[in-house]
């Protein structure tokens, strides 16, 4: 074999190896894991110092009075909306996750009821660990410059039950109405939900099929995404 052709040869090899390596490194190596699904914060709880002296207390539970609820709360600062993606980089499987934190909405409270609910999300402000696939997301896939909100509205009242005012998680499955990339959709969604002090968290997410809301085929060259996502959201509202 002539030594241009191994030299050849050895470049091929070179660049293969390369190009099934280079993902793989960056993936496992230099790429930080994806973030957490979105939840409730953990339920915090206070232990009692122990006593040598046994008191006979009646077991009670405590239920915010409903006139301390009642009213409009607003969406607060710390909430959080964002995506979820499943992709594929050359070979190696990993996960696309964007969000943002620029919300506004409100959630109203009438006796044991949530009588109305809605949030808009900003949605040029959402950022992931890649440059690249925000480029992709505020451009070809969400179009953010002709779309650039999504909103959720609540569709039903939701009772509240006693272990909800409480302070107990609370999960209850209802419909709302979303759009997102100027598409507008009823949806049914299960929603987690929790009375803390003073603030009211509500958990959940969505399945978005990018076909259904006229989303284009996200994968690019090398990079394969599946053909669904997760809108996920955590959002915190407070008088």
């Amino acid at each position: 074999m002539k030594p241009i052709v191994r030299k050849i040869l050895a470049l091929v090899v070179v660049v293969a190896v390369g190009a099934v390596a280079g993902p793989w490194v960056y993936i496992n190596l230099v790429k930080d894991e994806a973030p957490e699904a979105l939840t409730l914060e953990p339920a915090t709880t206070t232990i009692a110092p122990e006593s040598t002296t046994t008191i006979a207390v009646e077991s009670t539970t405590t239920t915010a009075p409903v006139s301390t609820i009642d009213g409009d709360w607003k969406v607060v600062a710390e909430s959080i909306v964002g995506y979820r993606v499943k992709e594929t980089i050359v070979g190696q499987k990993t996960e696309g996750v964007g969000r943002t934190s620029e919300i506004t909405g409100s959630l109203t409270i009438v006796g044991e009821q949530v009588t109305a609910a809605e949030f808009t999300v900003d949605m040029t402000t959402l950022v992931s660990d890649s440059t690249r696939r925000d480029r992709q997301v505020n451009t070809r896939i969400l179009d953010t410059v002709n779309f650039p909100t999504s909103t959720f509205v609540l569709k039903k009242p939701i009772a509240l039950t006693p272990e909800a005012l409480a302070g107990s998680d609370f999960t209850v499955e209802t419909t709302g109405t979303l759009t997102l990339r100027g598409v507008t959709k009823d949806i049914d969604l299960t929603l987690k939900a929790r009375l803390v002090e003073d603030v009211i968290e509500v958990n959940g997410s969505i399945e978005i099929v990018f076909t259904d809301w006229s989303i284009p085929d996200p994968s690019i060259s090398g990079i394969i995404v599946v053909d669904r996502g997760l809108l996920e959201f955590l959002i915190r509202f407070a008088r």
